[in-house]
């Protein structure tokens, strides 16, 4: 239950920055060009507010709402969610957004998705200042990779170490890796020694997300890191830097053969063998209940040696902003997955969001997640679809193009529509959250 609060306190804060930001973006741009902004909300508030107050001289009602799905900047003379038809009926006044030329509407709609972006520049390029890029390096890891079913069945095996996809090399593990062996004819690992080249399918997207099986893990050994007072481990006499390397006289070259080895010996006396100081010792230990020696172990960036490059401030511009465009464009490029059936039946909801946070709270995790998102908010928004900000500007470059205005009636025909839409892909994706909860 911790675990579950904890993670969505972290979205729901993640997601309420963002929408800030975002409608900031369009607010800021509507004062600029001396457009009316009615009310600027966190959250929607249909029948009533959590808070709201309006400053004095101010046109602007500024609140807090209690249904947690977004907010928004409601701007005077604009067909959006609020169909406010009676205000269209209404001659138009110069502070109102439908008074107001094609290009200063345009701008005032990307002024959310370029806030957005803007922010995931900002969040990338102080986390490289404060953190720097820490990776662990593919060649580094000395124990390869522990791959899934899927990637086993097209010719991979557990201790292969990436090298190459298409002759391109493979620098670290993560989603660039991940993508770029999908994407790939052909990907070169190392294999006892040998590089060996192995064939990929086309289809293999499609083959990941209907097996849902995932990629691979990285293949490390057991070293301990702390060990808890009072448990199986300090009764048998385990140390920090102790290296499991047996359980009963089976090889247990890295964590996963241990934690297979623990798990069939529950509640059980078991013999350990152990490096100490590179030298081989064993200890008998009972696990627990569970199959657990009450150790923490090491993890592979400390186990691996790691490369970091640090960014002065300065430095870490140009890198925040060279991150945040290819994070973009990985992310535009997985898009055409989800016209596939597989991909389609692997769309989530907030479920999914959140289980994209970790279980304990960090706050350089949390903002890179936020940085994410935020990047993900402003695709997903300028998309050409009515109700979203890329459905308004569709209809705005239509009529920069054509010199012709859509008639108010269509423009509210088509919110209507895209309205219907997104709450259909709405209530898929959290459906399927749902179902994945349920059968899971």
């Amino acid at each position: 239950m911790e675990t579950v609060l904890v993670k969505a306190l972290q979205l729901i804060l993640s997601l309420s920055i963002l929408v800030l930001i975002h409608e900031f973006g369009h607010f800021i741009f509507a004062r600029i060009f001396k457009v009316r902004v009615e009310k600027f909300y966190l959250f929607f508030d249909p029948w009533f507010s959590l808070f709201k107050f309006k400053p004095k001289n101010s046109e602007t009602e500024y609140g807090v709402g209690w249904l947690p799905l977004g907010g928004y900047c409601k701007i005077s003379g604009m067909i959006d969610e609020s169909m406010d038809k009676e205000a269209m009926a209404q001659p138009p006044k110069p502070y109102e957004f439908r008074s107001k030329p094609a290009g200063q509407r345009l701008m005032i709609m990307i002024g959310g998705v370029l806030f957005n972006f803007l922010l995931a520049l900002l969040i990338y390029s102080m986390l490289l200042f404060k953190d720097g890029d820490t990776y662990l390096p593919l060649k580094n890891i000395k124990a390869g990779m522990e791959f899934s079913e899927t990637f086993l069945n097209v010719g991979f095996r557990d201790g292969d170490i990436l090298l190459r996809a298409d002759e391109v090399e493979l620098e670290r593990f993560g989603e660039d890796c991940f993508r770029s062996v999908l994407n790939a004819k052909t990907v070169t690992v190392l294999r006892d020694g040998v590089e060996t080249e192995i064939t990929i399918p086309e289809d293999m997207a499609q083959r990941v997300m209907r097996d849902k099986k995932g990629f691979a893990n990285i293949r490390y050994p057991m070293v301990v890191h702390e060990v808890n007072p009072g448990s199986p481990a300090s009764v048998a006499g385990l140390q920090p830097n102790d290296s499991i390397v047996s359980i009963n006289g089976v090889v247990t070259p890295t964590f996963f053969e241990v934690a297979e080895q623990l798990d069939q010996n529950k509640d059980r006396d078991v013999t350990v063998g152990l490096y100490r100081a590179g030298i081989s010792q064993t200890v008998i230990l009972h696990t627990d209940t569970v199959g657990l020696m009450g150790v923490y172990t090491k993890t592979p960036f400390q186990v691996y040696p790691t490369v970091t490059r640090e960014y002065s401030f300065l430095e870490a511009f140009p890198a925040g902003i060279m991150l945040g465009v290819n994070t973009l464009k990985g992310y535009v490029s997985d898009m055409k997955y989800v016209f596939t059936k597989e991909g389609a039946s692997s769309l989530g909801g907030f479920g999914t969001i959140a289980n994209l946070f970790p279980e304990v709270w960090d706050w350089s995790y949390f903002w890179k997640m936020t940085a994410f998102l935020s990047i993900m908010l402003a695709f997903m928004n300028i998309l050409p679809i009515p109700a979203l900000d890329g459905g308004h500007v569709m209809f705005l470059l239509y009529e920069v193009i054509t010199r012709r205005k859509p008639s108010d009636k269509f423009l509210e025909y088509a919110q209507v529509a895209g309205m219907i839409i997104l709450f259909a892909l709405l209530i898929y994706a959290n459906g399927n959250d749902l179902v994945r909860l349920l059968f899971n």
